[in-house]
């Protein structure tokens, strides 16, 4: 097998490719920074990589929303490069800021940019920035991403618009029916609540989801920032669970998936 590729997809406001570099470099992969004017010049700039990473940050700086100018650049400056990257058996990870690029540009949960969205990500119900850790809960899913993954896992979130809101309940439904609901805000013994457990009044407690494939995820929490047992504040009594942190599951899962298709 070869090493997998991985392009870290920057825009101007981006400050969390670093640590998004070092988690998949940890699975094993060899990421590369790709500048968004780099698509523009080039539409086939993504052709040597299998995995596209969107990291987390404030996107040109949020001006217009969470996401939404990088969101736009996908739609319509660079929509040949990403059709042809999504068309291949590749895959997507979106986190926080990338996740709410991957909604606005329609590419979640269909798989495909849409001028139209089915879900979005806005304020927090606090009414304020979210810095803290959460407890996720792994949903029976078609995801690549979490597969094998059981119990409860615990990430950080950091964000002001991470409520996560289907456009209906049909939308909902379909998420549900189709397994594209990947994780649960819930409390360490697994059960779902309101605030401080679910950080921003997300519908459902719904913090990350999937394409029908399961090849394209998006979630609010920052696996990339537990990617090590000593991230983690009470670090000293989880000393049982190996010298690993929580989402580094995830990018081992998405390289080791795309390295058996080289």
């Amino acid at each position: 097998m070869g090493t997998v590729r991985v392009a870290i997809l920057k825009a101007p406001g981006t400050n969390c490719d670093g640590e998004t570099a070092h988690a998949f470099e940890l699975a094993g992969a060899r990421p590369e920074e790709v500048w968004v004017e780099e698509l523009g010049r080039d539409p086939r700039r993504l052709d040597p990589f299998q995995i596209l990473a969107i990291p987390g940050g404030f996107s040109y700086g949020d001006d217009l929303g969470a996401g939404r100018l990088l969101a736009n650049e996908l739609k319509f400056r660079f929509a040949e490069a990403l059709d042809s990257f999504l068309r291949r058996e590749t895959l997507v990870l979106g986190v926080c800021n990338g996740f709410q690029v991957l909604v606005k540009a329609g590419i979640l949960p269909s798989g495909r940019p849409s001028s139209g969205q089915e879900v979005t990500l806005t304020f927090n119900d606090s009414g304020r920035f979210e810095d803290r850790w959460v407890t996720l809960k792994p949903e029976f899913n078609v995801c690549i991403w979490t597969q094998g993954m059981e119990e409860p896992i615990e990430l950080p979130v950091a964000h002001g618009e991470g409520k996560f809101i289907p456009k209906d309940q049909t939308v909902l439904e379909h998420l549900l029916g189709c397994g594209q609901i990947v994780f649960h805000y819930c409390d360490p013994q697994g059960r779902e609540g309101d605030y401080p457990v679910n950080p921003n009044g997300s519908v459902g407690n719904i913090a990350g989801i999937c394409d029908p494939t399961g090849r394209i995820l998006g979630l609010m929490p920052h696996p990339e920032r537990h990617t090590s047992l000593f991230q983690h504040p009470c670090w000293g009594r989880r000393e049982g669970r190996g010298g690993e942190g929580d989402g580094l599951r995830i990018f081992r899962n998405g390289v080791q998936w795309a390295a058996r298709r080289l």
